[in-house]
């Protein structure tokens, strides 16, 4: 008998599509630069929802989200206080040892605020403007000339969001009109999305015309739905190479808002669209803020397109493993190695690669355990009491006892020390 043969794999596909082609647009504080598109990793953004009125309470919030990983941090200003707070939360920040460029998210009066106070201005990296939402008519022309003016004035990039809740009503009706006189006249839904992109990308080019540079402008099209998200990015993408902010505009509440941003994320991302992400979760009373950055991170990390913090690999329980302890380690661990971030990413570079594996019982515990940096294959029902643990794929030491988790830990630290530490200075040129 013949024998069977594996496939011809070579013409497979491994990994997202190339990153469209884009000018990197400079977002700027002090010494630090934040690059959206050309080729540049893909930027990770946050809002605040405090009172930016409050400048204690926002630049605490911002200092949280910062922490967290958001590279960019959103704020309100919506009002005279809140355009007064801002050089004060830059301030605050300044004494807090946070650099994040912040980003100033203006509707209705953007035009009054950034002309009546230049310190706002000044102290925002960044303009958020909304052409649906800076006046009808005429008036929408001038305001939105002024706050382009003052952006050039400052030499600050801009994002030109449009939402689909706030679409441009002249615009929208002269597409629905030209929709009218064509021989197959699009549905109501391609409708609204070429009202979308019609707003996004002759709002950019206005921007040019009143002198802000090609170099100085973010796009993007945000609507609700997943497959609406994708459609108008696709196409917007297709008809521009400005960078492209991505985001539902609401993604909703807990693991809906999570799923429904990544399955919108993902698929475009894989595509190769996508500069710059803020995933919209509407955060769980009492719930953290920084939640949507990290979804934000694990995203991108998940997909292999970016590296933030060593990744927990935990098997997700079944009949071998009634017991709770593989579940209380692995989030004991995730929980240790996020809270390090922050200085293991100055101090031991390469760490975010790290993978550990906190694994249940013996079927695939010390399989997965040598394919991970560090791993643990805990005990399942029934099983002997003891832990094997795998460092670079060889055992070293089997864990027993009420300790095993602090023992553990401290085996993954003193890993990070040793595999990810800088080795000594030398001294007058001695080792």
């Amino acid at each position: 008998m013949e024998s069977a043969c594996l496939p011809e794999l070579d013409g497979i596909a491994s990994g997202p599509a190339a990153r469209r082609n884009t000018r990197a647009v400079a977002v700027r504080y002090g010494a630090r630069q934040v690059l959206i598109g050309g080729q540049a990793p893909v930027v990770v953004q946050s809002m605040t929802n405090t009172d930016t009125a409050d400048a204690i309470g926002t630049a605490i919030q911002i200092k949280e989200l910062a922490r967290a990983g958001s590279e960019m941090v959103r704020i309100t200003v919506n009002n005279d206080e809140a355009a007064q707070a801002v050089p004060a939360i830059r301030e605050q920040l300044d004494r807090m040892g946070i650099d994040v460029p912040l980003i100033g998210d203006f509707h209705y009066n953007g035009h009054l605020l950034l002309s009546k106070y230049p310190g706002c201005a000044e102290a925002l990296s960044k303009y958020r403007i909304n052409p649906g939402n800076v006046g009808q008519g005429a008036k929408r022309d001038t305001q939105f000339a002024q706050m382009i003016e003052v952006a050039c004035r400052h030499d600050k990039p801009v994002r030109i969001g449009v939402n689909w809740g706030s679409l441009d009503q002249s615009l929208l009706a002269r597409i629905m009109d030209q929709n009218g006189s064509r021989a197959t006249p699009w549905s109501a839904q391609q409708v609204m999305y070429e009202a979308l992109i019609a707003s996004a990308i002759e709002s950019a080019q206005r921007a040019e015309e009143l002198g802000l540079g090609r170099d100085r402008i973010v796009l993007s099209c945000k609507v609700s739905a997943v497959q609406d998200l994708i459609a108008v990015y696709r196409e917007l993408a297709r008809r521009c190479d400005y960078p492209l902010h991505l985001g539902l505009t609401e993604a909703g509440m807990g693991s809906k808002g999570i799923v429904a941003s990544t399955a919108a994320l993902a698929v475009l991302m894989q595509e190769g669209i996508g500069d710059t992400i803020r995933i919209s979760l509407t955060p769980e009373p009492g719930g953290e803020r920084s939640r949507e950055v990290i979804v934000g991170q694990e995203i991108l990390q998940t997909m292999g397109l970016r590296k933030f913090s060593p990744m927990v690999i935990a098997c997700p329980g079944c009949g071998r493993t009634t017991s709770t302890v593989f579940q209380e380690l692995a989030d004991r661990i995730q929980t240790f190695l996020r809270e390090q971030m922050p200085l293991w990413k100055k101090d031991y570079p390469g760490v975010e690669e790290m993978n550990v594996a906190v694994m249940g019982c013996i079927v695939n515990g010390p399989g997965e355990s040598r394919h991970a940096n560090i791993g643990i294959s805990l005990p399942g029902t029934g099983e002997t009491p003891a832990a094997p643990v795998f460092v670079d794929g060889v055992k070293t030491v089997t864990l027993r006892g009420e300790r095993l988790a602090e023992e553990f830990q401290a085996i993954v630290e003193n890993y990070v020390k040793t595999r990810y530490g800088r080795a000594p200075q030398a001294e007058n040129g001695k080792p």
